[in-house]
């Protein structure tokens, strides 16, 4: 099962929307607000490579007041 760690920058003063929205996708396992260059860091846990790109693409991405999203995949466990 592919792990991803995805950094969002968001809209300022849109953080906890983003936040709320974001703990509602059952996929991500984890969700928290951060300091540094990206305002938002999760972990995200699919079934397959395919399922987690449509989860970053299709359903992180989408949020209204995301501007941007960096993923890190994880290789090893």
């Amino acid at each position: 099962m592919p792990i991803a760690y995805v950094l969002l920058t968001v809209e300022p003063g849109k953080e906890e929307d983003v936040l709320q929205k974001l703990r509602t996708i059952p996929e991500i396992e984890e969700a928290h607000r951060v300091y540094g260059v990206y305002d938002t860091i999760v972990k995200v846990n699919a079934p397959s490579p395919e399922k987690l790109k449509e989860i970053i693409t299709w359903k992180i991405r989408k949020i209204e007041n995301v501007k941007s999203t960096l993923t890190m995949l994880v290789v090893e466990q």
